[in-house]
């Protein structure tokens, strides 16, 4: 392992978990049973829930604003209760799952005295974040993570990075490497900010979610228990 490198942080969705497709019609008749008001008509609160989730992610990559599952009901108009949100819960929990070169990856990254960190794009609390984690058997082996629901911005903005790098502790950006499936917001992103990029092409990103900019990367792998070998050559 190159001394050079205090920290690999992640993305999370088509990274550290490995790209599905998404019914995002089913998504939002999901999220219309967290809908409070008697009177909704279920189908008009899906579809002002879809309009919203198009709206909120359309800011992220725009201008970098983040947002949480709150936000998305009122950009909606619609009162919800947070404890009424299981069948959204369950309808993404299929596609949560750990990839499995991930635990061995970050035990040999941590033996090797790198910084183990995640940065996520995502409008989710932490808890679940940390409940798939934890599910899966690697919780204990992520030195930092950070969750854009619960910083003012997301990727591809410098301050996201910075921010993922000050939850691992890691000071110089030329000093760390970002992990990510998409060329905007990870590639792009991380470049940006003074890091090294790896992409891991497993993702078929929606046209509404490509943004202004693809970065170069630094490597490409095609399975996460690549990357060991990637930064080895860097030395």
């Amino acid at each position: 392992m190159p001394e050079g490198i205090d920290a690999v942080i992640f993305d999370w969705g088509g990274t550290l978990t490995r790209w599905h497709d998404v019914d995002f019609h089913a998504e939002s008749l999901a999220l219309a049973q967290a809908v409070v008001d008697v009177d909704h008509d279920v189908e008009v609160s899906r579809e002002r829930l879809h309009a919203a989730n198009e709206t909120i992610w359309g800011r992220s990559r725009d201008h970098q604003q983040s947002a949480t599952v709150a936000d998305l009901f009122s950009e909606a108009g619609l009162e919800h209760d947070p404890g009424l949100l299981t069948a959204y819960f369950e309808f993404w929990e299929p596609h949560t799952l750990t990839d499995p070169d991930v635990g061995p990856l970050f035990e040999a990254l941590r033996a090797a005295g790198v910084k183990v960190g995640v940065l996520s794009n995502t409008i989710w609390p932490r808890a679940w974040h940390e409940g798939f984690f934890r599910r899966d058997g690697v919780d204990h082996l992520i030195d930092g993570d950070v969750y854009t629901s619960e910083i003012p911005w997301t990727k591809p903005s410098p301050h996201a990075f910075r921010a993922a790098m000050d939850a691992v502790g890691a000071t110089e950006p030329r000093r760390c490497v970002y992990v990510g499936d998409r060329l905007f917001d990870d590639v792009w992103g991380a470049q940006n900010a003074g890091m090294r990029a790896i992409h891991v092409p497993h993702s078929v990103i929606p046209p509404t979610q490509i943004g202004h900019s693809e970065g170069t990367p630094d490597a490409v792998v095609h399975r996460l228990g690549e990357i060991l070998a990637v930064l080895d050559a860097w030395v």
